[in-house]
């Protein structure tokens, strides 16, 4: 599996890292010492699957990526306006 050029973006103590493999785009989360995923099929028409890490098991699907940045905020415990999104994963979401 091999990823592509990842985009990295860090505020208010949260870094979020974009990155696609072969299958997905990712869109991970840490702060705090807790981490949280966004994911979408590479395609991008896809529900997005929220999961504890990148590798861990999906907790929940939306079709929103709004829902999604919600739970993934409640993961880190943060307010999910605090989340930062880096550019190319902007478009997540159906």
């Amino acid at each position: 599996m091999t990823d592509t050029d990842a985009d990295t973006v860090e505020a208010d103590g949260i870094t979020a890292r974009y990155h696609e493999t072969a299958e997905e785009r990712v869109l991970e989360f840490e702060g705090d010492g807790r981490t949280a995923c966004v994911a979408q099929n590479r395609e991008g028409y896809a529900m997005l699957k929220v999961r504890p890490s990148a590798d861990g098991d999906e907790l929940e699907r939306y079709y929103g990526f709004d829902m999604a940045l919600d739970h993934a905020a409640e993961l880190l415990g943060v307010d999910p306006n605090a989340l930062p999104i880096p550019d190319a994963a902007a478009d997540m979401g159906m």
